[in-house]
């Protein structure tokens, strides 16, 4: 068993006792017990993006809808944010929305520039993996991808409630910043074993 479970982290070194038990289909508290015996522990990362140009930026006028909110059915309220992942000699980003019910990410978008394009990619990403159910809240930061007009006026066309952080407060996107956390760590953090850019982005989505 032991040996098992070195070999899910092998390939996953974030994997908590839950998810090395999916990965071999056995019992969460057998999977527990042994690595507690054996002192082995997935691997966590801690590390923010801080978005200094942002931070400079007025207060958006837009509030936080969703503080306190607890959503009881899917495709109600959408938290969304962006990373970057530092590739050879520059970064990419990605963007996703995430459903704040079901704890899935609906849409995603991957480009060498964070521009409103990029989170905008990621918004209609998630529309066309839900067959085009709109969320009624979508919440963000108050970067200004989120904060530009071409973003805001798409949101309002659609009938969707703009929500956002209070600037400088990123623990109200906590469940973005949890993601990428563990996101960046189950990928890995050596990006740069990646050949292209392909097969990096062939493994985020993976």
């Amino acid at each position: 068993m032991r040996e098992q479970i070195l070999s899910v982290l092998e390939d996953n070194p974030a994997y908590g006792h839950r998810r090395v038990a999916l990965a071999l289909g056995i019992g969460k508290k057998r999977v527990r017990r042994v690595m507690k015996r054996f002192g082995i522990k997935p691997t966590k990362r801690k590390q923010h993006l801080r978005k200094r140009r942002d931070e400079r930026n007025p207060p958006a006028i837009y509030q936080n809808h969703i503080k306190g909110l607890f959503p009881i059915v899917p495709d109600i309220t959408y938290v969304g944010d962006f990373t970057y992942i530092k590739y050879k000699e520059g970064y990419m980003y990605l963007a996703t929305f995430m459903d704040l019910f079901t704890r899935e990410i609906e849409g995603w978008s991957v480009s060498s520039k964070h521009t409103k394009e990029l989170v905008l990619d990621a918004l209609l990403s998630a529309f066309e993996s839900t067959g085009y159910k709109l969320p009624k809240v979508v919440h963000t930061d108050q970067g200004s991808e989120y904060n530009c007009k071409g973003y805001t006026d798409f949101a309002k066309y659609l009938g969707i409630t703009i929500s956002m952080s209070k600037k400088a407060s990123p623990w109200e996107n906590g469940y973005q910043e949890s993601f990428y956390s563990n996101f960046k760590t189950d990928l890995g953090l050596e990006f740069d074993r990646f050949n292209s850019i392909g097969e990096l982005v062939e493994a985020i989505h993976q």
